[in-house]
This record gives structure tokens, sequence and C-alpha cells, in this order.
């Protein structure tokens, strides 16, 4: 994308970018609160270029999605850690063969 020429051209440039990184958020959001992570996994995000430094009106702003960003980011670890310790289970589970019960609930 070529470097904006006027003042207005920049911001909205600029407006786009964090539009789009804000619905790119909001979908990963989505994922997590859905458990559908594995179905639509989440875009790794490719910075804009050509756009300069961020307009100041704009920090507030992007603070705000760069906050979101990292929670959702740390959600997602964690989601990808517990699917690799419950792949884990269910692996040592089929490897064990035939089960035998380790104790019968009845009722007294």
């Amino acid at each position: 994308m070529p470097a904006p020429t006027s003042e207005l051209a920049f911001r909205v440039a600029w407006e786009a970018a964090l539009d789009a990184l804000e619905l790119d958020v909001a979908r990963a959001e989505q994922a997590l609160t859905l458990d559908r992570i594995a179905a639509n996994p989440p875009q790794r995000w490719v910075p804009p270029v050509g756009l300069g430094a961020l307009p100041a009106e704009l920090a507030t702003r992007a603070r705000a999605l760069l906050g979101r960003q990292l929670e959702v980011s740390r959600r997602l670890a964690e989601a990808a850690a517990l699917s690799r310790s419950q792949l884990t289970a269910v692996r040592s589970m089929r490897q064990r063969g035939e089960s035998t019960p380790v104790y019968l609930d009845v009722p007294a």
C-alpha cells in the first residue's frame, strides 16, 4: 500500500488497519467462546506496510486493541496447552489395551 499523501488519507488508512485488526481479534475471541478454535484457527496477523507512524488521536484505540490482542493470545496459548494435555491423556488410554474397572459404585 503506498504511503498516504494527505492527513485525511493517512488517518483513514490507519483507521482501516485498526478496523481489520479489531475484526480479527473479535473472531478469535468468538472462537474461544464457542470452543471452535480447531475448526477455524485465527490467521497470523501481518502488519500493514506504508502507513507510517500511528496518529496520536488513534493511540488510545490502538492501546485498547493491543490489550485485547494480548489477552486473546494468552487464552489461545492456554487452550492449546489444554488440548495437548487432553490429547496425551486420550492417547495413553488407547495404548492400555483392554480396560479393567478399578472400583464399582454400588448403592448402599
